[in-house]
């Protein structure tokens, strides 16, 4: 036998005493599996060492062709290692799919030998799936190294482009050697050379000696302390003056500095005016009322400080990508209304719902919200104001009622006047006649009395406000 099988030098002499049942052994223990078939490939007999567990209806095989006992992507495998077996006396090693009862296909790398005369074969095979977990262990972690490095690659650029559209001078220096190893653009502005050529110089340098001194007292400073600023400083050519401020960060097992150089002659209305986003930002961030972006699923983009307090969270990381139903209103109901009144509407006004912290706290709120659907990113802005004291110090009738007078508010444009009269009416009716009422301990004649009415006309308006069934409660007299 050849295809590039190297045999025993003697075999004769090593093999020759070896009886029939002596030979299965050695098939069997082979591998977790051996097959025992005729020429024509149909399984006569089945052996299996520790395998039992993985192939417990193999021994239902006998007497099927071997082809059967596989997946049909398999059998053209297995009928090269049969022909090859038959024509050389031994195949190559093919890893095939076995079907099992189940219907879970196990992946095994078979080897066929002819054995007899008669072109009788055996088949050895060994489970690969130990080998296949490890195979798709292996996939998994370099996609995960792949989407790792596509990450990496995404903050380098959102950093990159950042660094370059700062209005402000950013240096980033070696802490060892003062060698500036990165510049945006604005820094090469200030120095009067292009950000390319202020890699590699040692800093200090473009400012006066006074400038210099001060510079390296705030990388000193930085150094030791991690952080140091605000230093003012003058371009050594009599040009402008700029405030300079350093970080100290490691990156690797390298320390550098970010220090960062802002003009200090800038005029407020050129840096910070009425109308700058800038500003508007700002006021944002610092409002008392709560103030959060979604997208139009209701992921969490961006918040402001009063709504991380209302939601109990620490830093805006901790919310973004989080969804809003987590922290306001009823989850899976309110935010799909949300998006409904912004549809018909375009905007929604003091919506009255419920917040809630991570830490179970509770509160009242009025929501309002507008949205940018057609924009280049898609979002929802909210605004949420705690109304927990105003409610506090406001009886519970009043508290209801108000609500549901705002309530018919957001119906203005939409409905007529007279409709909006009339309900307004009713609601206000149905709400003094509670009131008496409870004020009367449900004593409907002494009700009737305090709301200057008569019984008859007190029922007939509790039948008309269902706060009383048709046939139910005491009849009223005829008048």
């Amino acid at each position: 036998m050849t295809n590039s099988v190297t045999l025993f030098d003697a075999p004769e002499a090593a093999f020759g005493e070896i009886d029939a049942k002596t030979a299965a052994a050695l098939f069997a223990v082979a591998g977790d599996i051996a097959l025992v078939m005729d020429s024509a490939g149909v399984i006569r007999d089945v052996a299996l060492i520790g395998a039992e567990t993985q192939f417990d209806s193999a021994s239902q095989w006998v007497g099927r062709p071997w082809s059967e006992t596989v997946t049909p992507d398999s059998r053209a495998k297995i009928d090269a290692l049969i022909k090859e077996a038959l024509a050389t006396g031994v195949s190559k090693h093919r890893q095939v799919n076995n079907l099992l009862v189940d219907g879970v296909d196990v992946p095994v790398s078979y080897t066929a030998l002819r054995i007899g005369r008669d072109g009788t074969l055996v088949a050895v095979g060994r489970d690969m799936r130990h080998v296949s977990a490890l195979q798709q262990r292996l996939v998994e972690a370099q996609q995960a190294m792949e989407r790792d490095y596509w990450r990496l690659r995404h903050v380098e650029t959102r950093y990159r482009l950042l660094f370059q559209i700062a209005s402000d001078a950013i240096l980033v220096i070696d802490a060892t050697t003062l060698k500036v190893l990165d510049a945006n653009t604005a820094a090469g502005q200030v120095f009067g050379e292009t950000a390319d050529r202020l890699i590699g110089r040692t800093f200090p340098f473009g400012t006066d000696a006074e400038g210099a001194h001060t510079l390296e007292e705030l990388t000193m400073t930085a150094r030791s302390a991690g952080r140091a600023g605000d230093a003012l400083i003058a371009l050594s050519d009599g040009g402008r003056s700029f405030h300079a401020s350093a970080s100290c960060f490691r990156q690797e097992s390298a320390t550098l500095l970010l220090v960062r150089l802002s003009a200090a002659d800038v005029t407020p209305t050129a840096s910070a005016s009425a109308d700058s986003p800038l500003r508007v930002i700002d006021l944002l961030e610092r409002s008392p009322d709560g103030f959060v972006v979604t997208n139009l699923e209701g992921h969490v983009l961006t918040a402001n400080r009063a709504f991380l307090d209302i939601a109990g969270l620490a830093t805006e990381e901790q919310m973004r990508g989080t969804l809003l139903a987590t922290y306001i209103g009823r989850p899976g109901a309110d935010f799909p209304v949300f998006t409904s009144m912004l549809k018909k509407n375009g905007v929604v006004r003091l919506m009255a719902t419920t917040a809630r912290g991570t830490h179970g706290h509770q509160s009242e709120v009025e929501v309002s919200a507008v949205w940018a659907p057609d924009g280049e990113e898609p979002c929802i802005g909210f605004t949420i104001r705690d109304i927990g004291r105003r409610l506090a110090a406001t009886p519970q009738g009043a508290r209801d009622l108000t609500r549901a007078v705002e309530e018919l508010t957001t119906l203005v444009g939409r409905v007529s006047l007279r409709d909006l009269v009339r309900d307004t009416v009713d609601l206000v009716e149905r709400h003094f006649i509670e009131a008496a009422l409870e004020l009367t301990n449900d004593n409907r004649t002494s009700a009737a009395e305090v709301l200057g009415v008569s019984r008859q006309s007190l029922y007939v308006k509790l039948r008309r406000h269902r706060l009383v069934s048709p046939s139910g409660g005491e009849a009223p007299p005829v008048s």
